[in-house]
């Protein structure tokens, strides 16, 4: 590599890009043991043992990968503090990063020097900060909110009026079980969510209906899969281990399942796995288009829409806090600011002229 750092985000030719990921192949740490794991490898090892979610390991090995480049392929064991500041300094003044990502990427930074190489590097000092802005959710109107769902059809409409009727997230919708979906106690079990917590979630009349004629055909996939003997769910955790045969019970099949199977490389077993989250992203992006609606609307906006009606309608905010999830009632608090002005009596001046 030559002395000239190659900055996160910049333009790279193929050539280079082959260099740099054959440089980060040989990082390891000092041999001192045979079979020393190499870096990168070491930094997933640590994130799963304490059982954090695969975003925040994709995230997290990202951020030390770009982290050694930024640094002239040097390995962390040779750099500090002031390497550290530099770089968080880069992604601020440079790069113009969000406030979140810079934190974020902080977070994994420290993580891989205490966690993975036991260094206390101590407090980073003077680091240029990025500046968080108050930024309030999009939220769609009751009838924007039915405009949207009424173009919408088949399984995308079900999974976006789980995300509203419920207020779950896209990724808790996508990896609901059969066994999760509570029709005598009318309520909706979400396991691992946000911070690996379960929760109950409302389980709206208007989906009951559709969920039984949807479960329907998912139980005539799942009787073609139990038919041949190599395909199973996939399962959580290290849950395929100790319950080698739960993959193939009928309680353990994703309510939305994949189209396709996915094969392990390494052991050869076929598993269904839930939808990928484009499938959803997609279909509703493509609804809110076809609105006319000028708001940059997602799938998250159905669960911002659903806090923001349920305390236009009069319910107790800490309800509102239990069925998102909320561990701190700042966060739930942000939806009163969303609640209709109009709804509080205020009225502007103009039209009291």
């Amino acid at each position: 590599m030559s002395a000239t750092k190659v900055k996160y985000g910049s333009q790279v030719s193929e050539s280079t890009s082959r260099r740099i990921d054959s440089g980060l192949a040989v990082i390891a740490d000092p041999p001192l043991k045979p079979g020393t794991p190499k870096l990168l490898q070491r930094v997933r090892d640590a994130v799963r043992a304490r059982h954090y979610s695969p975003r925040t390991e994709q995230a997290y090995v990202a951020w030390a990968k770009r982290f050694i480049i930024y640094h002239d392929m040097r390995h962390p064991e040779e750099l500090g503090v002031d390497d550290v500041r530099e770089f968080l300094t880069h992604l601020a003044v440079d790069r113009c990063v969000s406030a979140s990502t810079q934190s974020q990427a902080l977070s994994a930074i420290l993580f891989l020097y205490r966690e993975v190489l036991r260094m206390d590097i101590g407090w980073v000092p003077d680091v240029e900060r990025a500046k968080k802005p108050t930024r309030l959710p999009v939220v769609l109107s009751r009838e924007e909110v039915k405009a949207v769902l009424r173009r919408m059809r088949g399984t995308p409409l079900l999974m976006a009026s789980l995300l509203y009727g419920s207020g779950i997230r896209l990724n808790e919708c996508m990896n609901l079980r059969v066994k999760d979906i509570d029709f005598e106690m009318v309520q909706i079990l979400v396991r691992g969510g946000k911070g690996n917590k379960d929760r109950l979630a409302l389980f709206p009349e208007a989906t009951r209906a559709p969920m039984r004629a949807h479960l329907v055909s998912v139980r005539e996939l799942f009787n073609s899969d139990f038919a041949d003997r190599g395909v199973a769910a996939s399962l959580p955790g290290g849950l395929d281990r100790k319950y080698p045969n739960a993959g193939r019970e009928w309680g353990w099949q994703y309510v939305f399942p994949s189209s396709r199977l996915w094969t392990d490389p390494v052991t050869g077993r076929r598993f269904r796995h839930h939808q990928h989250e484009s499938v959803l992203q997609r279909a509703v992006k493509a609804a809110v288009r076809k609105t006319g609606t000028a708001k940059q609307a997602s799938c998250h906006t159905m669960r911002h829409s659903f806090a923001t009606h349920l305390l236009e309608a009069g319910y107790n905010i800490r309800k509102v806090q239990q069925l998102l999830g909320h561990s701190d009632l700042r966060t739930t608090m942000q939806y009163t600011h969303l609640v209709g002005l109009a709804k509080d009596g205020v009225k502007s001046p103009l039209d009291m002229l």
